[in-house]
């Protein structure tokens, strides 16, 4: 069986661009079958209200439980102090299996690592190229497991690319997935380093075909065993650790907790180096 781990569904309500404007998945169904991808991850498109958007994606789920799974989409830095609430909405009575964030919208915080952790799901952050923040996750929380897309970047920054090779060889608890890599030498060399098991296959449907994309799963040329691993077997592992009614979930932040804003920036960035 072959599964794309991303995919985006339902409406936006901005008009910026495709990515918050819309996501129709009618070319992207017929395109997924001809490739023979069985079953595919949904989130929503960028939205003002991502607790109307997971229930957008909800119903196209619903409407196709065999075809499709879903990630609760949420902002970090907008749902603070609901994030736990979002996320049990999704898992418990969507039947969500992950969680979906992305820099463009703020920086993820602890309050989403909690909510992963409460619910033992995986969370599919994109960094946008900020590739270092990924060591504090891993670190400072081992139980979660963290999907990085793009292999850290749709912009095809290869030093953050390289940079998530060694934190995929270094962690256990990363992983990231192949959609919108164009780079080949550098996808075959992270496969080379850290192995099979460290990367799920997604497309970053429906603006990208997913017929394209697990084209180039199939060029790395990988073992039979191991492309299964690519195309299913590493995101059902990841999904299968889920929990729907954790015993206690995690308290909401108070007012006075610090917060990083969306532009927060290194302390001394800037700062005079000592020759």
């Amino acid at each position: 069986m072959i599964i794309d781990c991303h995919c985006h569904a339902g409406s936006g309500d901005g008009l910026t661009g495709p990515w918050d404007t819309s996501a129709s998945l009618g070319d992207y169904v017929r395109w997924a079958d001809e490739a023979n991808i069985r079953r595919t991850v949904l989130f929503a498109a960028f939205h003002s209200d991502y607790a109307q958007a997971n229930a957008e994606v909800a119903r196209v789920v619903a409407s196709s439980p065999d075809r499709f799974w879903g990630f609760a989409f949420v902002h970090a830095e907008r749902d603070r102090g609901r994030i736990a609430e979002l996320v049990g909405t999704a898992v418990r009575k969507y039947g969500f299996r992950g969680i979906k964030l992305h820099r463009h919208d703020a920086r993820i915080t602890r309050e989403v690592c909690q909510a992963a952790r409460a619910f033992r799901i995986p969370v599919l952050y994109d960094v946008m190229g900020e590739v270092p923040a990924v060591e504090l996750l891993a670190t400072e929380y081992p139980d979660v497991m963290f999907i990085i897309p793009h292999l850290g970047s749709f912009a095809d920054d290869w030093r953050a690319q390289m940079g998530l090779i060694d934190l995929l060889e270094r962690h256990a608890n990363v992983f990231t997935d192949t959609s919108g890599v164009r780079r080949f030498d550098i996808l075959q060399k992270a496969v080379r380093r850290a192995g099979a098991g460290k990367f799920l296959f997604g497309s970053d449907g429906p603006w990208l075909h997913p017929g394209v994309e697990l084209e180039k799963v199939r060029a790395l040329h990988l073992s039979p065993a191991d492309e299964r691993k690519v195309t299913s077997g590493n995101l059902l592992r990841l999904l299968a650790r889920r929990r729907a009614s954790p015993a206690r979930l995690p308290a909401p932040p108070s007012a006075a907790a610090g917060y990083p804003a969306r532009d927060a920036r290194d302390p001394w960035e800037g700062e005079a180096q000592i020759p």
